[in-house]
């Protein structure tokens, strides 16, 4: 097993410096979902939430969550991201909402954690703006599917 990268030998955390890394091209994409009640998926898709659009708005947080990472996760380093997109899709066979991230940039580390953040917030957002609705809905399955670029080299989830 590899050793921890933010963990000094000491056993004290600490951010890793990249500052000695080439800059590469970095991608991430991350999925989870929303699980809720068919009638719920309904009244979302036909635009009944008291709460307004509740599919932009979870949009819009993923994309503002992940350019927020490095101040919610601790020793994330910031970034200056060239490209990140929020994919949400109704699923009736959970009934529920798929929700993608895709992150990009030219640098000295990866995105997964933003990508990461930014299906987790979306699908928080999609809780939070549809509840009135139903309580009982869930959040899961949040993962990483692939990433490129990086000393590490590129990992894709084999398919379930």
């Amino acid at each position: 097993m590899s050793r921890l990268t933010h963990i000094a030998p000491g056993g004290e955390a600490h951010m890793v410096d990249v500052g000695g890394k080439d800059a590469t091209q970095r991608i991430a994409v991350a999925e989870g979902q929303v699980r809720m009640d068919a009638a719920t998926l309904a009244a979302i898709l036909a635009g009944n939430a008291k709460k307004g659009d509740v599919l932009g708005t979870s949009r819009l947080a993923g994309i503002m969550a992940a350019k927020k990472t490095a101040d919610l996760i601790p020793l994330c380093h910031p970034l200056l991201l060239t490209k990140i997109v929020v994919d949400i899709e109704p699923d009736d066979a959970l009934p529920g909402f798929k929700v993608r991230a895709e992150v990009r940039l030219s640098g000295q580390t990866g995105v997964e954690m933003e990508a990461l953040t930014a299906v987790s917030v979306a699908c928080l957002t999609i809780y939070d703006m549809a509840k009135a609705l139903d309580k009982a809905m869930t959040i899961g399955e949040i993962r990483l599917i692939e990433k490129a670029g990086g000393k590490s080299g590129d990992f894709r989830r084999p398919e379930s």
